[in-house]
């Protein structure tokens, strides 16, 4: 689901290919003359994927190109993960699939599975630090999909304002608030472990506290050194952090079964102030209400210092083609993803969805008017104040964390625990990627 320190592609402007050139250098030439080809794209069943993908397609098929894309979906979370791989490994792929960038890109071993693009002419369109979180040995594999986002807290305005409370910058102010809500009745912190990747927020989006206290912290983590291990200081505090709102009774009663779109319900008619989150929601929960766009705000998890507060960045996910699709289709598949990399295709996304922050494509722009929470994540990377995530410094992130994280924010397992159980899930996965020092 997936935004680099630095993006600024805002303001940035490149001369973009030219809707009718779909084609580059090294993919195939006119489709004039040549026999009409049908792909496929396999996206994950989200509103906030399948909406401004088919939007794209609905573009591109107005162009005549020779090309007609099709969208079918597949299950989010590990069960769509699990679709993703198997069809890689028996080589039954669509021609064109949608997934995450960094870290969970690089397992799927894209020198294996997945076309280069690096040589692509279009590629020149691609914010560097998307091209960043798509490449492995030198090779760039996809094109984005969607903008970049924030991890970090989204918040209920109006309840902030009613009961007199400041956007806290430390997690002691963090919790403070917490016990100023719960004593208004209100649901202080909402989780949703009915889906289970919602759990992982608390200790994903604290990665830039992380590399406030150890700027080299990323790189020693991927080489094995022990002092980079979640199970210890600073990394540690993620976990304790879930444990902590677990423990004070900060959670909604039915944090256990309660799904994404009744989380951000709850959090839009204001009977929970607080939920954990990406900003890629934006959208989802700004069709909720006349005024949720303006009524949600948006802050980055407060950590232990207010002078080093800032955001934790991911960078939007891509769009790939398997080294399974035919030449005649991977031809087809490189005309529609250069018609992604361009401003019309972004502008596009932003009819269909609401925008939930920068596009990785250069002369993109956004819109005014937006979501107040898009503002405030604006904000932190006009400041300067961002981090990447983890999974965009390092190939290393565990296949069971969703796990471990919904069992510590449960009460299940201490925070002491999961961290060290985590530890082991990263030792296996750098393992299975054959890296040094492990």
């Amino acid at each position: 689901m997936a935004l680099v320190a630095g993006l600024t592609v805002g303001g940035l402007s490149l001369t973009a290919c030219t809707p009718g050139s779909l084609g580059s250098s090294t993919s195939s030439g006119s489709a004039s003359g040549a026999a009409p080809v049908t792909i496929t794209v396999l996206a994950d069943n989200s509103d906030q994927t399948t909406k401004p993908l088919q939007a794209l397609i609905d573009a591109f098929n107005a162009k005549d190109t020779g090309v007609t894309v099709k969208l079918e979906s597949r299950p989010q979370g590990t069960d769509g993960d699990n679709v993703v791989k198997t069809r890689l490994s028996t080589g039954d792929m669509d021609e064109i699939f949608q997934y995450n960038s960094g870290s969970l890109l690089a397992a799927l071993d894209p020198a294996k599975n997945i076309v280069p693009l690096t040589d692509e002419s279009y590629m020149a369109n691609i914010d560097d630090s998307f091209k960043t979180s798509v490449t492995t040995d030198g090779q760039v594999y996809g094109v984005p999909l969607g903008q970049a986002t924030g991890g970090g807290i989204l918040y209920n305005k109006k309840v902030f304002e009613k009961l007199g409370l400041s956007v806290p910058k430390t997690w002691d102010e963090f919790m403070a608030n917490n016990a100023k809500i719960k004593a208004a009745g209100i649901d202080p912190v909402i989780q949703t472990y009915g889906d289970t990747w919602t759990s992982q927020l608390f200790v994903l989006a604290d990665f830039h506290n992380v590399t406030a206290v150890d700027a080299d912290w990323a790189t020693k983590y991927t080489a094995n050194d022990p002092s980079a291990k979640y199970a210890v200081d600073p990394a540690l505090k993620g976990f304790q952090r879930l444990e902590d709102v677990y423990k004070a009774g900060y959670l909604n009663k039915d944090f256990a079964s309660a799904k994404n779109s009744q989380g951000l319900q709850k959090l839009v008619k204001g009977t929970g102030a607080q939920y954990p989150m990406l900003t890629f929601v934006i959208g989802t929960y700004s069709a909720m209400s006349d005024t949720a766009a303006q009524d949600i705000g948006f802050f980055a998890q407060p950590g232990d210092d207010a002078s080093t507060n800032g955001l934790t960045s991911w960078s939007p996910g891509g769009l790939y083609i398997p080294t399974s699709a035919s030449p005649e289709k991977q031809a087809a598949a490189k005309k529609f993803l250069e018609f992604v990399a361009t401003p019309e295709a972004c502008d596009v996304q932003t009819k269909a969805v609401t925008p939930s922050g920068p596009y990785a494509v250069k002369g993109c722009t956004l819109p005014d008017g937006l979501p107040a929470a898009v503002t405030d994540l604006q904000k932190y990377f006009d400041d300067g104040n961002v981090s990447p995530a983890l999974e965009f410094l390092s190939p290393l992130k565990g296949p069971n964390l969703e796990k471990i994280t919904v069992e510590v924010g449960s009460g299940i397992t201490s925070a002491a625990d999961g961290a060290a159980r985590y530890d082991e899930d990263v030792k296996k996965q750098a393992q299975q990627l054959g890296l040094d020092g492990w």
